[in-house]
């Protein structure tokens, strides 16, 4: 599930995303509930667990054209061929896999939205701006990708979602834009 929404009234079970600090936010950090956050991460494909069975597997049957060969001195040269073959498949699934730990979080109080970007590779990247000014834009063909998702506020314009896919932007941009309503909202007290 690429994106796990928490408003104040429902709480998700073990979801194993990053969380924001108190340090990520700085000093500049509402009082009170968030109104909805939401922690978007790439689709995971295949478990670690899957990865494993995929490697024996690999194995198994690079070892089959092996056995015709067993005893001679071909043996020995096709070998660091084929276990290069692993080392390969391990590499860039071990470069997938970091590559997947990118995450973007996004909080949202009444006076603030916040974005946390974590990047795998690179240094963290924050935004923040008033969900009053705050614009969301879908763009449905014509931007970098189908979909192209931006917030733009507070000088900035900033992409939201890269890596989900467009449907995935398209819901986002559905569920965000509700939320961004309620948030702009006034605030009424309830009459007694």
């Amino acid at each position: 599930m690429p994106a796990i929404w928490t408003t104040p009234n429902e709480a998700p079970a073990q979801t194993g995303a990053f969380s924001m600090t108190n340090a990520a936010l700085g000093a500049a950090r509402p009082e009170g509930v968030p109104l909805a956050s939401v922690i978007l991460r790439p689709s995971r494909s295949l478990p670690r667990r899957g990865f494993a069975w995929l490697l024996l597997i690999t194995w198994a049957l690079l070892l089959l054209p092996l056995i015709p060969l067993l005893g001679t001195a071909a043996l020995w040269v096709m070998l660091p061929f084929l276990l290069a073959v692993l080392l390969a498949l391990w590499l860039s699934f071990e470069r997938s896999y970091r590559d997947g730990e990118l995450c973007e979080e996004l909080i949202l109080w009444p006076e603030m939205i916040h974005v946390h970007r974590h990047n795998p590779r690179a240094a963290a990247q924050s935004w923040q701006a008033s969900p009053y000014w705050t614009r969301l834009k879908l763009t449905p063909e014509g931007g970098p990708v189908e979909n192209y998702l931006t917030l733009r506020g507070n000088g900035r314009e900033i992409e939201l979602g890269a890596f989900l896919s467009p449907e995935e932007r398209a819901d986002l941009y559905d569920r965000l834009g509700d939320e961004l309503a309620r948030a702009r909202a006034p605030v009424h007290p309830a009459p007694q």
